[in-house]
């Protein structure tokens, strides 16, 4: 979505991976929607937990050191790994695959305004070029994807083998 053309918008925790979080409590629910809905439909709750910063528990780091309040919607318990504090400087971990790729679309000539151009690839993979040279490939097959030539990785979201991509990878390329 980054090297898109246009406009990009992070939702709350994306940059993290977090999961909605969709086993919260129902005496928790605070949406509008589940209460018009006479609590048929949850509503969007699970999408607004609090982001958890720091530490190995709940509530993250998210209210005042030595406070007593608990966020408006419960974190779940195993967030540890996914906080802001944990993925910082991980160069495996999502938070900085976000961090790189947005570098990467502020600083490549390619990215943000501008046109690009389907390439063809095989069934279950996308790839698309941008103009001056840049690809992005996305491998949403069962089967590595042999990379179009390029000079130099840009951004992987897992490693690549013999120029290969893996199945449910993303890749973005120098070329």
């Amino acid at each position: 979505m980054l090297a898109l053309p246009g406009g990009a918008y992070v939702y709350q925790g994306e940059e993290l991976g977090l999961p909605e979080v969709e086993d919260l409590p129902e005496d928790v629910l605070q949406d509008p929607t589940w209460e018009r809905s006479g609590h048929t439909d949850r509503g969007r709750d699970g999408c607004r937990v609090p982001i958890p910063w720091s530490g190995r528990t709940a509530p993250y780091g998210f209210s005042p050191e030595g406070s007593t309040a608990a966020p408006w919607l419960p974190q779940p318990a195993d967030w540890a790994d996914r906080t802001v504090e944990s993925q910082a400087g991980d160069p495996a971990s999502m938070l900085e695959l976000y961090r790189t790729a947005l570098r990467l679309r502020h600083d490549h000539p390619a990215l943000g305004d501008g046109t690009m151009t389907w390439l063809d690839t095989p069934e279950g993979v996308l790839a698309f070029s941008r103009e001056p040279g840049f690809v992005c490939a996305v491998n949403l097959s069962a089967e590595p994807y042999e990379l179009p030539a390029h000079s130099a990785p840009l951004l992987s979201s897992g490693p690549l083998e013999n120029g290969r991509l893996g199945p449910d990878q993303a890749v973005w390329l120098a070329v």
